[in-house]
């Protein structure tokens, strides 16, 4: 394996929360996902969030306080979807833009980075920049293992194969660290 530019991080059912949105000052992270945050940095990797927030174009919270939350969590940059599903963006996963945006803005090469998520849709995004793609069985990721170990996905999602499986965050980055 290579030793990756910059790894792309799902925060709700990913690093902490459930498979619904928890907002910031009541969203707790799982055990152990300071450590492995620092752990994916001390090893020189750029950590990004890459998170749809719809509750901010509802005015259920803003921008600002998950970015301050994100960032203190450690991440050195935000890629954040406002958008509700009706609102026929481009940024919403899952599509790949987030990614595309930061690919231009850090001079990355996605080809050379990791997606970690929950959600089915964190994989086909990934998949369509071309990121290795981490699925983790936490929060909408054990719904999403058993659809994709049953082949309940259609079309492109039915595409989309995981380069690895954990059963939680640690894991994922153990693997990571591991593989590099």
């Amino acid at each position: 394996m290579y030793l990756p530019k910059a790894i792309f991080i799902d925060r709700d059912g990913t690093i902490g929360g459930t498979d619904k949105v928890v907002y910031p000052g009541e969203f707790q992270l799982f055990p152990f996902v300071d450590n492995t945050i620092s752990r994916l940095k001390e090893a020189g990797n750029l950590i990004f969030s890459f998170t749809n927030q719809p509750g901010i174009s509802r005015g259920e919270a803003t921008r600002e306080d998950f970015e301050k939350e994100l960032k203190s969590f450690g991440f050195d940059q935000i890629y954040l979807c406002p958008h509700q599903h009706n609102e026929g963006c481009l940024c919403r996963k899952p599509s790949a833009a987030m990614l595309s945006q930061a690919a231009l803005e850090n001079d990355l090469n996605l080809t050379e980075c990791i997606v970690i998520g929950d959600r089915w849709t964190d994989m086909l995004a990934a998949q369509e920049a071309g990121c290795m793609k981490i699925l983790v069985k936490t929060g909408a990721g054990a719904e999403a293992f058993q659809k994709y170990k049953n082949n309940d996905y259609y079309g492109k999602y039915a595409e989309v194969t995981p380069d690895y499986i954990a059963s939680n965050f640690k894991e994922a980055v153990d693997w990571v660290i591991s593989a590099t």
